[in-house]
């Protein structure tokens, strides 16, 4: 796949194929070309994992959109597969904000991102459900003029901002689709009836899970028999290897080297970045 319509094509594609997919998250052109050597069909950008490798806090507005979809372009970059970006709350409250930025992704060579109705403010951390809506709607007016398939996710984030409310959730979500949204989230659910509440709810639009919570403990099958179309994990990658790293020069610290002899070998990392 070289042209952005090819891999917009084949982003689509994937949710109509039967089954369950898994979108793997890389947080810069190096662990791109690692997933898509290990046959990942497609690639989505993490916010939290590109915070981290920037040294900064997620979640706090300290990354821009400029510097999240010069990543993006990146990732885009490294690999022939399809990329699609988690593009926050759209770097602002307008719906006009929404606008701008699935624009902006466009250009940077995505084929899909999600917007959050999370405000980023402590005091009202949620959209008021009228705004919330008229951001989607316009995010998907927008997209519906490309020409190319632009997948639009739009998330509720109700659970991940201590509001475990899921009729609320539910309700934000149908409304969602119906505003254009193609693919529907809530991350932060765990319960098995929570999430086949909300693949029934939104019907026959798709739906994505977030994985890698110790809360979550069901697996792929089993999210697939739910009907979840797709699994994506967040920063949990990008959190796996700076674990590692952290754990490896913790012990290098108090002087054992036990850690370095279970590197992977630079042969082996180096060929995978071949040319």
């Amino acid at each position: 796949m070289s042209s952005q319509l090819q891999r917009g094509e084949a982003f689509a594609a994937l949710h109509r194929a039967p089954g369950l997919f898994v979108l793997p998250n890389p947080w810069d052109a190096g662990s791109a070309k690692m997933l898509a050597h290990l046959g990942f069909p497609a690639l989505a950008t993490t916010s939290a994992g590109l915070a981290f490798a920037l040294g900064r806090r997620d979640a706090e507005g300290r990354v821009s959109r400029e510097e999240a979809l010069a990543n993006a372009r990146q990732i885009v970059d490294a690999t022939p597969l399809p990329v699609v970006a988690d593009l926050e709350n759209g770097y602002g409250d307008r719906p006009e904000d929404c606008v701008a930025t699935v624009c902006a992704a466009a250009e940077a060579g995505l084929v899909g991102g999600s917007l959050e109705d999370a405000s980023g403010r402590a005091d009202a951390p949620i959209y008021p459900l009228e705004l919330a809506v008229e951001r989607i709607r316009a995010a998907a007016e927008a997209v519906s003029g490309f020409d190319f398939p632009f997948t639009l996710v739009a998330r509720a984030e109700n659970y991940l901002h201590g509001r475990p409310d899921l009729d609320d959730t539910l309700r934000r979500l149908v409304a969602y689709a119906e505003a254009g949204a193609d693919e529907l989230y809530a991350p932060g659910l765990t319960r098995r009836e929570d999430i086949q509440a909300v693949v029934q709810a939104v019907a026959p639009r798709p739906v994505n899970v977030l994985v890698g919570s110790p809360a979550l403990t069901l697996g792929l099958e089993e999210l697939a028999a739910l009907g979840v179309k797709r699994v994506s994990l967040g920063s949990n990658l990008a959190r796996v290897a700076y674990g590692a790293f952290f754990q490896a020069a913790e012990a290098l610290r108090q002087g054992d080297l036990g850690a370095m002899g279970q590197a992977m070998s630079f042969d082996r990392i180096n060929d995978l970045f071949r040319d």
